[in-house]
């Protein structure tokens, strides 16, 4: 009968919890069109890919060999001819404008050194401001000057570079950096919404003037608690799931592991969420406390999760603190599920963590819940 009365209350208290979430028009937006504008932003936005690389030929050959090589960069998906040069005192104003990407200058021996069975040099000029799309338009150059050298080989018979490097990039064939970041965002749009639901919903309470109402029930705390907390862990689950069927639907990333294991990598890490939420709520007073610490706390978590830059590259005592972000541990399940292939055998080493992470996050919000009612 005991049992079944905290159920009932329990029930009851989730029920209350909904409607002060879905009543309010602004609320229901809140939920659904920020993270939705956020996945799409970052699925088309956030990408290490060069797809368009605009870039100016200053060619002072006209011979054979300089016509193919410049056939070669016209040919290339992702390169498009902005300018063509006639002196090299245009280039500058075209890089300082950041009108091109890289300048190809073919000097007037090109051919000529080439048909005589020795090599030409290849002048590109990089705009280095941006380091990291400046090497990996260099690397697109690289590939397209090493697949014409091949064919020139081939065709005028001679011999062969002794050896020829072949990559192959395991788990993501086609080196799309989206299939990095879409899994990662999973984790991080659920865990916004999992915090801004639990870390405003006992302050919101206080600023309604409802708390003391709810304490006059027959609810206990540890009750009150869960109340407050399921509603945020469900709308966790709705949200990854909706993520989830876009990310491989929409934006065809392969799921190729355990759909189980990645609900119970999702099920711990909102179990965390969630803790972190209550623990932020029992501290805050008013809303505004609340979205500040939900904020403070999701901003660092991010950063040290290693969904943008490797956990291995930042410093020992950061990588330390990175062991208690939840976010951390979910972003190693993701990526191993979607492109590795992986199931629980693999990943038992990322739930333990997350388990720990949240069991003790939701005792420490249950203590600061109980001792602030008293």
């Amino acid at each position: 009968m005991t049992g079944n009365g905290m159920l009932t209350r329990l029930l009851a208290l989730i029920h209350k919890e909904f409607l002060a979430l879905l009543k309010d028009p602004r609320s229901r937006l809140v939920l659904v069109v920020p993270p939705m504008i956020q996945l799409l932003v970052f699925g088309y936005a956030a990408t290490f890919d060069l797809k368009h690389i605009p870039y100016a030929l200053y060619n002072e050959d006209r011979g054979a060999a300089s016509r193919e090589l410049v056939a070669a960069f016209d040919g290339a998906p992702a390169f498009r001819r902005v300018a063509t040069l006639r002196a090299e005192r245009e280039i500058t104003p075209l890089v300082d404008r950041r009108a091109v990407l890289a300048v190809v200058h073919i000097g007037p021996r090109f051919s000529a050194d080439l048909q005589s069975g020795g090599s030409a040099p290849l002048q590109v000029i990089v705009d280095g401001r941006n380091s990291n799309t400046a090497m990996i338009g260099l690397n697109y150059v690289r590939s397209v000057v090493e697949r014409f050298n091949l064919e020139w080989t081939a065709s005028h018979g001679l011999q062969s570079p002794p050896a020829r490097l072949q990559t192959r990039a395991w788990f993501n064939p086609n080196l799309e950096s989206r299939w990095f970041f879409i899994p990662g965002i999973i984790g991080m749009l659920t865990l916004v919404t999992t915090m801004l639901v639990t870390a405003l919903t006992v302050a919101r309470e206080r600023e309604q003037g409802t708390f003391d109402q709810l304490l006059v029930t027959p609810l206990r705390p540890g009750e009150i608690l869960l109340g407050k907390a399921l509603p945020g862990f469900i709308i966790g689950i709705a949200q990854g799931t909706v993520i989830l069927l876009i990310a491989t639907l929409w934006f065809k990333v392969p799921l190729l592991g355990s759909l189980p294991a990645l609900y119970a990598g999702l099920a711990l890490f909102l179990l965390s969420g969630v803790g972190a939420g209550l623990l932020i709520s029992s501290l805050a007073v008013t809303q505004q406390q609340g979205l500040l610490g939900a904020f403070l706390f999701m901003v660092p978590a991010v950063i040290l999760s290693g969904f943008a830059t490797p956990i291995a590259n930042m410093p020992p005592v950061v990588q330390a603190i990175t062991l208690i972000d939840p976010l951390r541990y979910f972003l190693v399940i993701l990526r191993k599920v979607f492109l590795e292939g992986a199931g629980f055998d693999v990943l038992a080493s990322q739930f333990w963590p997350m388990a720990v992470i949240g069991a003790v996050s939701l005792v420490l919000a249950s203590w600061l819940f109980r001792h602030r009612l008293y």
